[in-house]
């Protein structure tokens, strides 16, 4: 089948004007050059990556109220997280992957605090990596909640899919169980973490103030360590708590919005493959800002982009995430689509499978017109 655009993005090299990508029935790219003839018009470019999504709770989608900050949308999540029947679940998270599927998403670094997913994930043509969150403030129930991850890891292994043991965030999680699932996650080659999302959590972390800090004290929750710099300082002390640095392994900071550059050096100091997911539907959903995209493109770490979750977003549009920071940023579509496609590829280790229109690959091709995006196969 032959695909023609007015501009396609192979990623690998310069994009190409008046193009076409001949592709296999099974998908494989066979060819890419340009168009003797009339060509359609749009954009042609590789299957997206995910590289953040929550989609089990895909059925929280509708229920949030906007702009509450971070404390308020914990007090949300806690009071919906278990409104809906298993059903109702299912169904969500199974919709939410059709039309990720069908708008484009080739594959997807998905976050998974329970089963829920697994059995949909094993029958779907997107890739996914599991990565499974753990929570756990108590120090003394370190060692109960990795025996329950460790679980949920041989659970995911049953139905074949890629998955281990990530921690959260700093301020969910005691420093030992930071340190532990992170050496656990490590043994897998890849982590994800919530990092600098927020100023309330530098706020919290830097300080012991604020509408998070005073959300845990409120409701008997043990708050964090007040450590005087940044929760990504923090994070990264705790993961050579594990493993010295140069830690190995393709490490995702996901969100970034307080980033600093120092910080950012700091990142590409301690961590061998550092890489940073930005999701500015969502930052704008729950704080109303986004993410510093000049500070994150000086710095060099590759950025990946990724929906977050229907609790925390509208829709969980890839090319919607795209147009954002492209009317916000300064951001050529090449750059941004290499964000979107190859970056997320890269960090999953699938950069020789997808991520690039090239002979021999089976990307997922994709379709850009009026700012919608469909796949084409």
């Amino acid at each position: 089948m032959r695909y023609t655009a007015r501009t396609v993005y192979t990623l690998a090299g310069e994009p190409i004007e008046n193009g076409y990508v001949d592709v296999a029935p099974d998908g494989t790219i066979l060819a890419v050059g340009y168009a003797d003839g009339p060509v359609e018009e749009g954009a042609i470019c590789p299957g997206f990556v995910n590289a953040h999504c929550h989609v089990e709770l895909s059925y929280m989608k509708g229920l949030f109220r906007k702009g509450t900050g971070m404390a308020g949308f914990i007090d949300q999540i806690n009071e919906l997280r278990d409104t809906s029947s298993m059903e109702e679940k299912i169904d969500a998270l199974k919709d939410a992957m059709d039309s990720m599927w069908a708008s484009g998403v080739q594959a997807m670094a998905d976050i998974s605090n329970c089963a829920d997913s697994f059995e949909v994930k094993a029958s779907h043509p997107m890739y996914t990596r599991s990565f499974l969150e753990v929570f756990g403030a108590v120090p003394e129930e370190c060692d109960s909640v990795m025996e329950y991850v460790t679980s949920l890891q041989e659970k995911a292994a049953s139905y074949g899919l890629d998955a281990a043991p990530t921690p959260h965030s700093c301020y969910t999680m005691s420093p030992k169980l930071v340190t532990a699932s992170s050496a656990a996650g490590l043994k897998s080659g890849f982590l994800s973490f919530h990092s600098e999302e927020s100023d309330e959590e530098e706020e919290m972390m830097r300080f012991g103030r604020g509408p998070m800090w005073d959300n845990r004290v409120r409701n008997g929750i043990p708050t964090p360590p007040v450590t005087g710099t940044s929760s990504l300082e923090y994070f990264l002390e705790r993961v050579t708590a594990a493993v010295p640095a140069p830690v190995p392994g393709n490490v995702l900071l996901v969100h970034e919005c307080c980033l600093t550059p120092e910080g950012a050096a700091r990142a590409r100091e301690v961590l061998q493959h550092p890489y940073i997911a930005v999701c500015p539907l969502s930052n704008l959903f729950i704080h109303c800002v986004l993410p510093p995209i000049p500070v994150m493109r000086e710095s060099g770490i590759p950025i990946c982009i990724g929906t977050d979750s229907l609790s925390s977003n509208d829709q969980l549009s890839m090319i919607d995430e795209i147009m954002c920071l492209r009317r916000a940023f300064d951001v050529p579509m090449q750059e941004l689509l290499t964000w979107a496609c190859l970056n997320g590829a890269r960090f999953l280790g699938l950069q020789d499978r997808i991520g690039t229109l090239e002979p021999g690959k089976k990307p997922g091709v994709v379709r850009i017109l009026n700012n919608k995006s469909t796949r084409l196969c």
